[in-house]
């Protein structure tokens, strides 16, 4: 169990402090396949970062009771558009890299993705194109042996059919122990895939909804979306006649 209590993240400058998180109360448990949803700015990275350790915050991240730190770190992985892979290094050098560092390394996974995206094994990673580069990334996530595997928007880069056969492929591969948290703005794309949709606006938790709680509901992941975030549909014609009438 992951869980999250109290958070709150501030950003300050020298004109001051902007709130990025604040009473975030999360629980993550084992197994499950979470979206994580929210604006730009609504602090969906700041969330994932400070789990992961990447930021000081205040409030409280326990993994299964514990504090993360080095003796427990290895449990989480991470992909990021930010990268985190060597780039002078083959993918063969990463996997011997990882083999020699995380002791449940998933070799036989590592391959199998590498032939489903056709990535060659042979130049370093700074050859590949931006779309391959975080196809390698979300690779080394999903193979490092964590338990909880983040994902921060993995799939820019990547073309609409690349992106949902490997939603269908993760669906196959992923063990029943394994977690993910995935951020993204690809509402519709992911509403077959995940099991849990958390909701972020403006640096707090606006909803948390289980998947199949909303089909019992007749509802669609978009319009849970949009109920919670009070979106109006008026909004582009409202802003389009204020034009006209300038």
């Amino acid at each position: 169990m992951l869980e999250i209590k109290s958070l709150r993240k501030v950003y300050y400058t020298a004109k001051g402090g902007t709130e990025a998180l604040r009473d975030v109360n999360l629980k993550i448990g084992e197994g499950e396949i979470i979206g994580l949803f929210g604006e730009n700015g609504a602090g969906k990275t700041t969330l994932l970062k400070s789990i992961l350790g990447f930021l000081k915050y205040q409030g409280e991240i326990l993994l299964d009771g514990e504090k993360i730190d080095r003796s427990n770190i290895a449990r989480l992985s991470f992909a990021s558009c930010e990268h985190s892979f060597f780039p002078n290094l083959t993918p063969k050098e990463h996997r011997e890299f990882y083999q020699m560092h995380f002791e449940k390394f998933r070799g036989r996974r590592f391959e199998a993705l590498m032939d489903f995206f056709e990535l060659s094994g042979k130049k370093a990673v700074k050859h590949y194109s931006v779309g391959q580069k975080n196809q390698f990334e979300v690779i080394l996530a999903l193979c490092q042996g964590a338990d909880y595997i983040l994902m921060d928007e993995p799939f820019a880069g990547n073309d609409v059919f690349n992106r949902e056969d490997f939603y269908k492929v993760l669906l196959g591969i992923l063990e029943p122990e394994e977690t993910i948290l995935l951020s993204t703005h690809l509402i519709e794309e992911v509403e077959h895939f995940i099991s849990r949709a958390v909701l972020l606006r403006q640096g707090r938790i606006a909803g948390d909804a289980a998947a199949l709680e909303l089909e019992e509901q007749g509802r669609s992941l978009m319009e849970y979306v949009k109920e919670t975030w009070q979106y109006r549909p008026d909004r582009v014609s409202r802003a389009l006649q204020e034009l006209i009438e300038k």
